[in-house]
C-alpha cells in the first residue's frame, strides 16, 4: 500500500530502549496486551460503524492480523515462562483519546486518525527494539511488526479518505501529530510500548 500516514513530528529517544532491553519479559508482557487491544479496537469499529462497509473488510483483517500478533507474542512468553498480566490504562493511547472530538462524524475521524499514529509510534518503537536487541529471532521478529505497524498507519488514513477528503483528513493528521509529539516527550519510560 502508499504511504497514506504522515511522518511522526518526534523520534523516541535512542536511550528509551534501553529500559526494554533491561526488562525485555516486562516488555513482552505489556506487548502482548497492546496487540490485544488493538485486535479489539478494530472489532469494535466494526460494530460501531456498521453504515460505513467501505472499511469493514480492512477492519476485520486489521483485527485478525493484531490477533496474530497477540499469538505471536504470547508464544514468546510461554518459551520465556512470561505470564500475562492485567491489563492497565496506557498513559499513552488515554492523552490521545481525549483529544478526540465528539460528534460522530468527527470522532469516526479521530478514531482513525489516532488509530494511524499510534501504530506510527509502534512501527518506529519496534525498530528500535529490533536494532537492539541481540537475539536473531527475537531482532527478526521485531523488524517484521515494525513493517507490519507501518502498513497498519497508512490503512487508518486510506480508510478515513474513504469518507474525508483530503482537506480534512491531513489538517487535522498533523494537527494530532503535534499533540503526540508532546505526549511523547513528557512519558515516563517504562517496560511498554507507549
Amino acid at each position: 500500500m502508499a504511504k497514506k500516514s504522515i511522518n511522526l513530528l518526534s523520534a523516541t529517544d535512542p536511550e528509551w530502549v534501553n529500559v526494554i532491553i533491561n526488562n525485555f519479559d516486562a516488555f513482552l508482557a505489556d506487548h502482548a496486551n497492546c496487540e490485544r487491544k488493538a485486535s479489539s479496537l478494530a472489532m469494535s469499529m466494526v460494530v460501531r460503524y456498521p453504515d460505513r462497509p467501505k472499511i469493514i473488510t480492512a477492519l476485520v483483517e486489521l483485527a485478525q492480523e493484531e490477533l496474530e500478533h497477540f499469538g505471536q507474542v504470547y508464544a514468546l512468553m510461554e518459551k520465556r515462562g512470561v505470564s500475562l498480566i492485567k491489563d492497565e490504562p496506557d498513559p499513552y493511547v488515554n492523552q490521545l483519546c481525549k483529544l478526540m472530538r465528539h460528534g460522530r462524524s468527527e470522532r469516526f475521524l479521530d478514531q482513525l486518525l489516532v488509530s494511524s499514529i499510534i501504530e506510527c509510534r509502534g512501527a518506529e518503537r519496534f525498530r528500535l527494539i529490533a536494532e537492539a536487541l541481540k537475539d536473531p529471532e527475537l531482532k527478526h521478529f521485531y523488524k517484521v511488526l515494525s513493517g507490519v505497524e507501518a502498513k497498519h498507519g497508512h490503512v487508518f488514513v486510506d480508510m478515513a479518505l474513504h469518507y474525508f477528503t483530503e482537506e480534512e483528513v491531513y489538517p487535522r493528521l498533523q494537527e494530532l501529530a503535534k499533540f503526540e509529539a508532546k505526549i511523547v516527550a513528557k512519558l515516563e519510560w517504562r517496560a511498554s510500548l507507549h
